[in-house]
């Protein structure tokens, strides 16, 4: 894990049914080592998500904006770590990962926690509010001999911080292929295109606001979702 850290990197998303998962798997099992922790090879995720008021990160993201961010707080259960965590799409379509360890996971923000990300973002700690609730389950691989690292996210859950509200999508894989520079040199996305599995953008933190919030859905996100409601009935 420590070769793959990756934290300015590019990033490569795939939806997928989840039955295609095992036979994924398989196929690709020869060339990736799986992170094991506490003799478990799935992880828990909970993830809190922050944002203005009127949602800027999540509009920003709509629009296509480069330099944008996302700000969460996640819980690694069985790591039994937190850390709020700030992610940068740059305008060369690079990813950029700050972090920093908390106690806890925080629903109102700590004075250090605000300092951290007006240092890190252009926003102002003090203009920030919970938002969105994410579960889900997380098995990561890293290759054996090139630097890089799959995550596999299922069994995903969202609820509105706000309303309470949920959303359930148990019948879709979220797959994150993660990578010091865009390379098809790399077997799980030849096994992916062998099941007619193309790369789609997907933010987590977007599409369950958009599910959550009938106010903000637009044509961007409906798309997203209509992807994610003809995989549940394909």
């Amino acid at each position: 894990m420590d070769r793959v850290k990756l934290q300015n990197r590019v990033d490569t998303k795939f939806v997928f049914e989840t039955e295609l998962l095992p036979q994924i798997l398989k196929d690709i099992s020869n060339d990736y080592a799986v992170l094991t922790i506490k003799e478990k090879r799935w992880n828990s995720y909970r993830t809190l998500y922050f944002d203005t008021k009127d949602l800027q990160c999540y509009i920003q993201h709509h629009n296509g904006k480069a330099n944008r961010y996302k700000i969460r707080f996640r819980n690694y259960i069985e790591s039994q770590l937190n850390f709020l965590e700030i992610k940068l799409k740059n305008n060369k379509s690079r990813t950029i990962k700050f972090r920093k360890e908390t106690t806890q996971l925080e629903e109102n923000l700590s004075k250090l926690s605000k300092q951290f990300i007006s240092d890190s973002t252009f926003f102002n700690g003090d203009e920030l509010i919970p938002v969105l609730w994410n579960n889900f389950t997380r098995i990561t691989l890293v290759n054996k001999t090139i630097n890089e690292r799959l995550t596999i996210d299922l069994n995903l859950s969202f609820e509105s911080f706000i309303t309470g509200e949920k959303k359930e999508l148990p019948h879709i894989i979220i797959a994150e292929l993660k990578q010091e520079k865009a390379s098809s040199n790399s077997s799980v996305a030849a096994t992916l295109k062998k099941y007619h599995i193309n790369k789609s953008s997907m933010s987590k933190y977007c599409v369950g606001s958009a599910l959550l919030n009938y106010d903000i859905k637009s044509n961007l996100f409906k798309e997203r979702i209509l992807k994610i409601k003809k995989l549940k009935y394909a």
